[in-house]
């Protein structure tokens, strides 16, 4: 998620580079004062808690004001997020850069200030390889060896253009994740955002290195990006850590219920494209097959599978005791007025009695349901949304 495009959120999206440069880089920058970036993270958070969240994994911008006032934020909620100052030096205005030198400083002086204070966790955070050059990268390096619990966020493989332009500008890389792994960012804790386009190769890279793809399908398909290939990234034999995000706003939703409706429809997209009724030469009937999302993958994937992700599910993701109690309440009677009726076909007015019956009910709410769903956000045993 991006804090500071809370207000940008479905504007005309294009594709991303431009898009980036018409629409999000010139909000970002007002981020830098930090009334207007206290009043952004403000609506972020009570957006995300609607929502039925109760973590994020966020983009500030390259000013410490946004990453100081998003942790402000999150620390008077005692959520558990992650986040940090963005890293960016080229092919941005230069409101929006910061030279790798004050990058480091920057995020030195929130590391000290932030991480493992309360429930904040510090990612160190260049925004895409794109974005960043090789002193920059640099500095993110310097970050991860004095910091190896600090976690990585950054995007991958999201857009063709981008990864074309990745690799002439790292021309001594073969991929976009080898421009990660030539600076020891590629690992435990380190997400990549999108990762649509990723080869084989460089997915089995990231299981055996343990890192993470993020799954983001309202972003991927708002900007006509590409589909994720969520059977490859689910391979048994090297299976790649996976959390499900909303990449708001280049996703134009912030609930996970809307994340679900649209990773859904990517998945049988995916299982047309590989179960050989369109071409004979690349089916792959048992990745076509992992490509369909069931209900109780579903919400595993959204809950302690992406808390897996994210490397924090000894603390949050189930009811296990000694977990924090961040938990939501959803009411299946909710959302849209043809709801009711339609869950009515599956279960009665007392609920479902059986795993087939309660499976009816949680893709319903999936693919019938939204925010009007999120009844409760509870977070830390405190309640910090109820539904009106």
């Amino acid at each position: 998620m991006h804090v500071p495009q809370t207000r940008v959120l479905g504007a005309f999206g294009q594709q991303l580079l431009p898009w980036l440069n018409d629409t999000v880089f010139p909000e970002e920058a007002r981020y830098s004062d930090h009334a207007y970036a206290r009043e952004g993270s403000e609506r972020f958070f009570e957006n995300v808690l609607a929502g039925g969240t109760t973590t994020v994994q966020a983009f500030t911008t390259t000013s410490p004001v946004a990453t100081e006032e998003f942790f402000e934020a999150a620390s008077r909620r005692n959520m558990l997020v992650i986040g940090g100052v963005t890293g960016i030096d080229q092919f941005a205005p230069e409101t929006s850069t910061s030279s790798p030198e004050q990058f480091y400083a920057d995020s030195k002086a929130m590391i000290e200030k932030y991480h493992g204070k309360g429930r904040n966790r510090y990612a160190i955070t260049p925004r895409f390889a794109l974005g960043a050059t090789p002193e920059l990268l640099l500095a993110c390096q310097r970050l991860k060896q004095e910091h190896p619990d600090a976690w990585v966020n950054t995007h991958i493989s999201e857009n063709p253009l981008e990864i074309t332009n990745v690799l002439r500008a790292h021309p001594d890389c073969t991929d976009y994740l080898g421009v990660y792994e030539k600076y020891g960012l590629v690992g435990p804790k380190f997400s990549g955002g999108h990762a649509i386009w990723l080869s084989d190769n460089e997915f089995g890279r990231m299981s055996d290195s343990g890192a993470a793809v993020v799954f983001c399908p309202c972003s991927n398909l708002f900007l006509g990006s590409g589909i994720f290939r969520l059977g490859k990234a689910t391979d048994p034999d090297r299976r790649v850590k996976m959390s499900f995000g909303t990449d708001m706003g280049g996703g134009n939703r912030f609930s996970m219920i809307n994340v679900l409706d649209e990773a859904y429809k990517v998945g049988m997209l995916g299982n047309t494209l590989l179960d050989g009724s369109t071409n004979r030469i690349t089916q792959d009937l048992a990745q076509s097959e992992r490509s369909k999302l069931s209900p109780y993958r579903a919400f595993w994937s959204v809950t302690l599978g992406g808390a897996e992700g994210l490397y924090i599910d000894d603390e949050v993701g189930s009811f296990e005791v000694g977990k924090a109690a961040d938990f939501v309440a959803l009411d299946w009677n909710a959302g849209p007025t043809a709801m009711p009726w339609h869950e009515s076909l599956f279960v009665d007015e007392a609920g479902p009695t059986t795993m087939e019956e309660a499976a009816h009910v949680l893709f319903s709410i999936m693919m019938v349901g939204d925010d009007r769903n999120v009844d409760e956000t509870w977070v830390a045993g405190v309640r910090l949304y109820k539904k009106d």
